[in-house]
């Protein structure tokens, strides 16, 4: 999916939102448990639920590769259900990926030649050589690590160089570098508020995953007014929030309510454009 495409779909649904995939086996509701693959049968009553609501999903592979092959096969299924049912919808796989530059390349291979996503979050620590390879992929995002709303990130992503820059600076900087803002992201968590301002003077015209927003406290207003462009430049993501609203026999439905509830909310932010 290009950027102009992604936009298009954003100003049509009035939407920014995107709904991630955390599915846990003892966090769904348990009368699913009785299907021969409860994750695949739990995502696709919360997709079918949520699709007219939202313009993307992101699956957390963690959450898949935990149970082994049949977690990586609920992947894939559940991958093949949006891409046959919901193709305007953007796949992000959330892996946090980034290796050797070979090793990239594997990763690479894996999740845009293999399970054909839109896109997938990549860790940047280990530089350029670890980053490049996902950028090799016509049509494909990578969306890199920036400031995350971890307590950790403190750790790491606010130390200063002697010039006064932050970490998570430079790695916009150097992002921007290697990619464009055609085929590259950031993550940004919304619990960062009024930092987002900071990512926007160094990345102005990029996009921005923002994870946090529902579960994790994160404000939609603040990241807005901080963050969003002439073309919205924002996937805002929630998961927790919106797939376990309910854990009864109304899950889906729950989790169509608070999808919608966050989609009116982004189409009033979206008029003030």
């Amino acid at each position: 999916m290009t950027r102009k495409e992604l936009v298009e779909q954003i100003f049509a649904k009035k939407s920014f939102l995107c709904v991630g995939l955390d599915t846990d086996l003892n966090k769904i509701p348990p009368f699913l448990l009785n299907e021969p693959d409860p994750v695949v049968a739990f995502n696709k009553q919360i997709i079918d639920a949520t699709a007219p609501y939202c313009v993307a999903y992101k699956p957390n592979m963690a959450f898949y590769e935990s149970m082994g092959v049949k977690g990586i096969a609920a992947f894939e299924s559940t991958v093949e259900y949006l891409k046959e049912n919901y193709p305007h919808h953007f796949i992000i796989a959330d892996a946090k990926r980034g290796d050797i530059g070979n090793t990239s390349a594997m990763y690479a291979r894996t999740f845009f030649d293999e399970y054909d996503v839109d896109a997938l979050t990549v860790a940047p620590y280990m530089g350029q050589d670890s980053v490049t390879p996902f950028l090799n992929y016509e049509g494909k995002w990578v969306i890199l690590l920036a400031l995350t709303s971890n307590a950790g990130s403190m750790d790491f992503q606010m130390t200063k160089n002697e010039e006064g820059v932050r970490l998570f600076e430079r790695v916009l900087a150097k992002g921007l570098e290697w990619g464009t803002t055609d085929n590259l992201m950031f993550v940004v968590g919304a619990t960062r508020g009024s930092l987002i301002g900071d990512v926007r003077k160094v990345a102005p015209n990029s996009f921005l995953l923002v994870p946090g927003v529902g579960a994790q406290g994160g404000s939609l207003e603040e990241v807005c007014k901080y963050g969003m462009i002439k073309d919205c430049g924002l996937l805002v993501n929630s998961s927790r929030g919106i797939i376990y609203a309910s854990s009864e026999d109304d899950f889906a439905e729950a989790s169509a309510a608070k999808a919608k509830a966050l989609q009116e909310q982004m189409a009033k932010e979206l008029e003030k454009l």
